[in-house]
């Protein structure tokens, strides 16, 4: 199994979470200004929520293998919030240079820190690793299920 390059896996996963973020929006304004129906805020919700999780796992995946300073990481993770921000957040990363179309961590002995083995030791199983991320997903997601939705203060 080979992997995407880190701009290509960044790309897809931040255009999919503003796609989604379009979902629910258009979900909301059914169910809150249309009062039609709530079906596009559940599947809509439901499928942000997946995406945003996987979001935010590939986000900090490429930071740690880019060596992105904190400035880009914390803006990259953050722009996940206000919807289809990560569309402007990955033309910025990429035209300044910062998503590589090569996985630094992918050879042996790249790795320093910890969270950089983390990620060497992923990359060099590509497999196994992709398995880990859905399963991460999915607990997450489930965690997330649990917990429910904020609740409003009165």
């Amino acid at each position: 199994m080979t992997l995407p390059s880190p701009r290509r896996l960044y790309i897809v996963v931040a255009t999919a979470e503003a796609v989604t973020w379009t979902l629910l929006l258009v979900g909301m304004f059914l169910k809150y200004v249309t009062e039609t129906t709530e079906l596009g805020v559940r599947v809509g919700g439901m499928a942000h929520g997946v995406v945003f999780i996987a979001y935010v796992l590939v986000t900090s995946i490429v930071w740690i293998d880019q060596k992105w300073p904190a400035k880009q990481g914390a803006v990259a993770l953050a722009s996940a919030v206000p919807p289809l921000l990560t569309l402007w957040t990955e033309r910025w990363l990429d035209r300044s240079g910062h998503l590589g179309t090569t996985w630094r961590l992918g050879t042996k002995g790249a790795a320093v820190t910890a969270p950089e083995r983390l990620v060497s030791g992923a990359l060099r199983r590509p497999g196994p690793a992709v398995l880990v991320l859905l399963v991460a997903v999915a607990v997450l997601t489930g965690i997330a299920l649990l917990v429910g939705p904020p609740v409003p203060s009165s």
